[in-house]
């Protein structure tokens, strides 16, 4: 068709001629393959072979039900149609599937109305087709079905009730949830170190490495440590609405993400699988090295991931790409999260981090005690330096992308949902000229009151894959030149929490063997404090260079030009602006650049 229509342009009279009737056939015959799949969602008949020449295609993988080949796409078809005409015929497929389960048609549930009218539209077009008219006709088609069909199947109050729930969970809006989260996964991991230690100690020597290395957690107890933790919620929600009978607010969120929400062991994907697809903000190479993020290792010791069973229609507006994104985005808040909140329970070690002095006239057993205390905080000190120097460098990090880059992000989006966005626009002071302007006129004149705008669920999708894109590029998680470095580093603090614990119960053991007398004879204390202290002071020096690795690596982004243009998100914006109305389009909103963060963190160091 494409050869076709370039011999309309070829000079020659006789040949304009014969192309021109030859286009015109091949677009006939093309138009009714797009209505049968846009008003029937069926395929043309062979859809499923190889030999057919029809852009949508049965997908291979479990994820994806069709697929839209680009290569098939005749060139007056840019993308965003080609996904308009996918998601029209997807969507009437869902609902023929629904309708089916339920013992009804397509045709007394639908009420798809004026179909005549819509076939029409489509058989009026001139031969040869334009790009604008062609994409005119596809949004209306589009947003026909919207208000006629799906407004029913999913109101807009789904699609919030949904947003807001990946909102607290995912991105840790609730606090809470990462926190008890947290908790009972070093719970799991303590018990599965402490069943390993004792199976090790009655084992005889050649099985004591196989003993001790068999601490991996399996699948169960993954989602015991989510269990343990919607529980922990609930008695935390029951705490602060004592009043409540289980119709709050908060209580229904927390029931609906305890029945959706799921905590599993991420699997390998076998070298055979496709290759990941570009999304509307992010590359191909983008989405691929999100898959091969490190953070998820991070809260057990295997990988895992928070999934979300998708409810009946949601998956009109969120795919699996989406929650994968989400499950990137939330192992990487709760690594920083975990990592905040073990270096902070230091603090709790009151006899690793302060000794009160003794009474005045205390005999020689207290001044022994001074010594001894006096010795292990000079010892020490390096150590709680880089701790504290630790502490304000994950608050500050914290505090930058949960208030500037999430809850930013996430305003904008939320008043695009709701149309709010609109109504601010409007309610705005006029500009000191308009204002001179209107004393003039008539004074009593009011502004019509704003019109909410009304999203099909296609924009609703092309909007939602745009903020998530550019809050997954905002969060750095792009970027392995920051995310290689910071992963050391959490890598890092941990081990600076785990040799202080042991240190602490080194002390311990010590102190009952030097005034109680308590001895161990098959420890050497004094040689495993000697040990311990020496990786306390290399891994206290190595958290101190990785943080200013991380510095390093924030202060080169932050004068990258490309990734200064990708940051506001212009990019993801134009790909949907093709075949969207004016003021359709979800623009990101404007958040705090990494200058901001810098500041706060130069000013610490």
């Amino acid at each position: 068709m494409d050869r076709l229509r370039a011999e309309l342009q070829s000079g020659y009279r006789d040949v304009e001629e014969a192309a021109q009737s030859l286009v015109a056939a091949a677009e006939t015959a093309w138009l009714r393959q797009v209505a049968a799949w846009i008003f029937y969602g069926r395929l043309p008949s062979g859809g499923g072979s190889g030999d057919d020449d029809f852009f949508v295609r049965p997908a291979d993988g479990p994820d994806e039900d069709y697929v839209s080949v680009a290569d098939l796409l005749p060139a007056f078809v840019t993308p965003a149609t080609a996904r308009s005409m996918l998601f029209i015929g997807r969507s009437l497929n869902q609902i023929r599937a629904r309708s089916g389960a339920s013992g009804t048609t397509l045709s007394t549930t639908s009420g798809f109305h004026n179909t005549a009218a819509k076939l029409q539209a489509i058989a009026d077009l001139a031969s040869p087709l334009s790009a604008a008219s062609f994409t005119g006709t596809i949004r209306d088609i589009r947003q026909s079905l919207s208000q006629d069909i799906l407004e029913q199947i999913l109101p807009l109050s789904e699609v919030m009730s949904t947003m807001q729930l990946l909102r607290e969970f995912f991105l840790l809006g609730r606090g809470e949830f990462a926190m008890a989260l947290t908790h009972e996964a070093d719970e799991r991991i303590r018990g599965r170190w402490r069943r390993a230690g004792n199976l090790a100690a009655a084992a005889q020597p050649p099985d004591k490495d196989d003993a001790v290395r068999n601490v991996t957690v399996k699948s169960g107890e993954v989602s015991a440590a989510l269990a343990r933790a919607w529980a922990s919620l609930s008695s935390l929600e029951q705490r602060r609405h004592p009043s409540s009978s289980g119709d709050h607010d908060g209580d229904a969120l927390l029931d609906r993400a305890r029945d959706l929400l799921r905590l599993q062991l991420v699997k390998a994907r076998p070298d055979s699988s496709s290759p990941p697809l570009a999304r509307p903000g992010l590359s191909a190479a983008a989405v691929a090295r999100l898959a091969d993020a490190p953070f998820h290792a991070l809260l057990f010791s295997v990988p895992v991931v928070l999934a979300m069973r998708l409810p009946p229609a949601v998956d009109m507006v969120l795919g699996p790409s989406d929650m994968q994104l989400y499950g990137c985005a939330h192992a990487y808040l709760v690594a920083l999260r975990r990592a905040h909140i073990r270096l902070t329970g230091l603090w709790k070690l009151t006899s690793l981090r302060r000794h009160y002095p003794g009474p005045r006239g205390a005999g020689a057993h207290a001044q022994e005690l001074r010594q001894r205390w006096s010795a292990r905080a000079q010892v020490l000190r390096g150590t709680w330096t880089a701790a504290s120097a630790a502490v304000f460098f994950l608050g500050e990090t914290e505090a930058y992308f949960q208030t500037e880059v999430v809850a930013g992000s996430w305003r904008g989006f939320r008043a695009w949902l709701t149309g709010d966005s609109a109504q601010q626009d409007t309610t705005a002071p006029p500009p000191p000229d308009d204002m001179d302007m209107s004393d003039d006129d008539d004074i009593t004149t009011t502004p019509a009151p704003p019109r909410h705008a009304r999203h099909d669920q296609q924009t609703l999708a092309t909007g939602h894959a745009v903020y998530l894109d550019t809050l997954v590029h905002r969060l750095l998680l792009t970027q392995d030149a920051y995310t290689r470095p910071l992963h050391a580093l959490l890598v890092q603090m941990d081990h600076l929490v785990t040799h202080a614990h042991r240190l602490h119960g080194i002390f311990t053991s010590r102190d009952l063997e030097t005034d109680a007398g308590v001895v161990d004879a098959f420890t050497d204390l004094a040689a495993e404090e000697a040990q311990v202290l020496r990786q306390l002071r290399a891994v206290a020096a190595s958290v101190r260079a990785g943080m200013d690795h991380v510095v390093a690596a924030l202060e080169r982004l932050s004068v990258d030009e490309a990734f200064l243009q990708t940051w506001e998100g212009e990019t993801a914006v134009a790909a949907q602006m093709e075949d969207l109305a004016p003021g359709e389009a979800y623009r990101p909103a404007r958040v705090g650049g990494l200058n901001r963060l810098l500041m706060q963190l130069k000013f610490g160091s």
